[in-house]
């Protein structure tokens, strides 16, 4: 939550935290509807993307975080990397997220296109995000 402190309030990170799930048997159910992949460092996880299904031809990245302490060593790029060729390998066109106000600029970056913001609930907190795109078939070097 630290990694979003001069983007979201305290009590909207607290209400984002609390969608996920805290219990282990949780996440194993979840995992049977979004593969993740997992990035480890000394055997722990680092950081994890979750893999969607979305429609029209289009993968979706249902949630993407690296531990805010490892931010910005290239953790989150590498498991982008990964998740857009698996969407490849599936024959996808393009892969939406709805990223936070911290993940977007940096996904800019690195090719993807605004579509939009939005508003959503969640615990209670109005929390805004981003509707991202990228087309698949723009390979990065």
């Amino acid at each position: 939550m630290q990694g979003a402190a001069e983007h979201y309030s305290v009590e909207q990170r607290r209400a984002w935290a609390s969608v996920l799930p805290r219990e282990g048997s949780a996440w194993a159910a979840r995992q049977l509807l979004h593969p993740t992949l997992v990035a480890a460092c000394d055997g722990r996880c680092v950081g994890f993307l979750e893999i969607g299904q979305g429609g029209d031809g289009e993968g979706r990245i249902e949630t993407l975080y690296v531990w805010p302490s490892l931010a910005r060593r290239g953790i989150g790029s590498t498991l982008l990397v990964h998740a857009e060729r698996v969407f490849r390998e599936q024959g996808l066109a393009r892969v939406r997220i709805d990223a936070s106000l911290m993940l977007a600029p940096r996904l800019i970056q690195r090719g993807w296109s605004q579509e939009g913001e939005e508003w959503v609930e969640r615990g209670g907190e109005q929390l805004p995000r981003i509707r991202l795109v990228k087309r698949l078939d723009l390979v990065e070097t």
